[in-house]
């Protein structure tokens, strides 16, 4: 058994996915079901005895502690967070509660938890924790992708928190000697993205014949790494990844902005033509958001060289896989945009001044 959290939100869900189609091991999911937190992401698993589904936060203590004594799990892997730096712009109290204050509740019950097992059992005990390349800051064109020791210069709110909570990870494993494992990740693409990020909202905004908007001039860079890729990759760290000790995980597919939105442009004009024209014609240049990181990569080669990762997709396959699935999935994406959606979508665009591509 082991306790998953946030496994109704993008990430998490596909890891719950991926691990039940792979192994008979069953999986409480412990997910608040905020915004972003989606049972449909999970209706494969409707009638899978393997999946046990708990809704709940975090920060309950009383919860956790519960679940942890009832379910007796070998390990936790930690998605649960408040993930989107501009809604932590508009709003950054979230995720201090949930990113630094959630993930110490959590720390608390699982040392408390280990510290009932036997021997065998704590020994075999795992807590992992999986993070974000943008706790370490921004890159210049020409500098080295950041590595697992790469200094901590988060720039918003959201990597702020993010960083916080890596640095209690830390703490526990050092001062109390609490297993812990740390998965620092590269921008995630693929099936059931919420649609405020930049892949999903563009193929979900392009459909709807609306403006898709770009923030500055575009140029901003990211390594992008197929959601798949990642769960293959959490799996190998919690088999065999050394307790202490942190992981990058990256696709080694750096693209700016305006690279990834012209690139799925093409890929819809060929799948899912306009009667007339390109969808490119729909670009629309906007405000950058404050404190806009230039470029993120990742070095990957510790996992490769030490655990035997390394991505199975190109960004040229994934992102077809994943403009293919948005296609066929008109329905999630339809029920996901509610109101309270198209309010924040508004709120952060509609008031940016911007011009034609």
């Amino acid at each position: 058994m082991i306790l998953v959290t946030g496994g109704a939100g993008f990430i998490g869900s596909n890891f719950v996915l991926d691990w039940l189609a792979g192994s008979d091991e069953p999986v409480v999911n412990l997910d608040k079901l905020t915004y972003a937190g989606n049972l449909n992401n999970l209706l494969l698993l409707r009638q899978d005895s393997r999946h046990i589904f708990v809704k709940g936060d975090i920060g309950d203590t009383t919860l956790v502690a519960g679940l942890l004594n009832r379910h007796r799990p070998r390990a936790i892997v930690h998605f649960a967070a408040e993930s989107h730096v501009d809604r932590s712009i508009l709003g950054p109290g979230e995720f201090i509660t949930t990113n630094v204050n959630g993930t110490f509740s959590l720390l608390e019950a699982a040392r408390a938890y280990q510290r009932d097992l036997s021997d065998a059992e704590q020994a075999g005990f795992r807590f992992l924790h999986v993070s974000t390349d943008e706790v370490y800051g921004s890159l210049g064109p020409d500098d080295a992708p950041f590595s697992e020791t790469t200094a901590y210069a988060p720039n918003s709110p959201y990597s702020a928190s993010k960083a916080a909570s890596d640095h209690l990870v830390r703490a526990y494993h050092h001062t109390y000697g609490l297993p812990t494992l740390t998965t620092n990740c590269s921008n995630n693409y693929g099936p059931y993205h919420f649609p405020e990020k930049l892949i999903p909202l563009v193929i979900t905004n392009a459909l709807a014949g609306k403006d898709l908007p770009i923030y500055g001039d575009g140029q901003n860079v990211r390594d992008w790494l197929y959601v798949g890729d990642h769960c293959a990759a959490i799996r190998r760290v919690l088999l065999d990844g050394r307790p202490g000790e942190t992981y990058n995980i990256g696709g080694w597919n750096e693209k700016t902005n305006l690279d990834v939105v012209h690139t799925l442009c093409d890929i819809l004009d060929r799948l899912a033509p306009k009667a007339a024209g390109s969808y490119c014609d729909q670009l629309k240049f906007v405000k950058d958001r404050p404190g806009h990181d230039r470029r993120y990569a990742i070095d990957a080669r510790k996992i490769e060289r030490e655990l035997g990762w390394k991505p199975a997709e190109t960004f040229e396959s994934g992102i077809q896989k994943t403009v293919r699935w948005y296609l066929d999935h008109q329905e999630w994406v339809r029920d996901v945009q509610s109101g309270d959606y198209m309010k924040w979508v508004e709120q952060n665009y509609g008031q940016r001044e911007g011009s034609r591509a």
